[in-house]
């Protein structure tokens, strides 16, 4: 750069100077930059510092409460760690308590629909014995096998309920039977009475 004798005029001596000063100003600013990034770096790097540090106390004071490292602690020390430790239980036995509460109380819920169930399994079978539900009402539901259980007979009266329309007349003088039973033999004959009836039900 040549400059007057006064210095208050200049005048570049190159006509690539204009260029050179561009190139100068373009990496001084990326000094400036190039420190930046290592000044983020530096708070990455203590901010690593801190949680892994935060770590290694959580993990120390997770084994404390297991009861291990704890031959350097204080008096102190040992007194907060029992407390965290019957803070927790206690804890611990509240949430057992509600939830055998809870077990108590669906036991007794259903419990108390079983005997519901059974009051009312109760009822039919006596207004069955005093003859207000139909028993059978169709004969040949009576046919069963020599041995067979009470509760087959039930089940059998129960089918028989359900698939047969509503009970006859009571007319002895006109009603015919006919059973078909292994163990039985009905004779009837042409005036539809019944001559003979032989059972083999025990």
């Amino acid at each position: 750069i040549i400059f007057s004798s006064t210095g208050k005029l200049f005048d570049f001596s190159s006509s690539s100077m204009k260029d050179i000063l561009g190139k100068y100003k373009l990496q001084s600013g990326n000094l400036d930059k190039v420190d930046q990034p290592s000044l983020d770096l530096q708070l990455e790097n203590s901010l690593n510092v801190r949680l892994r540090k935060q770590v290694a106390d959580k993990t120390r004071e997770l084994r404390q409460m297991k009861g291990e490292e704890l031959e350097g602690l204080s008096l102190e020390e040992l007194q907060q760690i029992e407390k965290r430790l019957e803070a927790g239980f206690n804890r611990v036995l509240e949430i057992k308590g509600t939830r055998i509460m809870d077990e108590i109380a669906n036991l007794q819920r259903k419990g108390a629909e079983l005997m519901e169930e059974n009051k009312k399994l109760k009822h039919k079978m006596e207004m069955m014995k005093l003859g207000k539900l139909p028993l059978i009402t169709d004969m040949e539901c009576m046919v069963m096998e020599e041995g067979q259980s009470s509760d087959s007979i039930i089940t059998t009266n129960n089918v028989c309920s359900s698939n047969s329309g509503p009970p006859p007349e009571d007319d002895s003088s006109n009603a015919s039977l006919k059973l078909g039973c292994n163990n039985g033999l009905a004779a009837v004959d042409d005036d539809c009475s019944i001559t003979s009836l032989k059972l083999g039900l025990s």
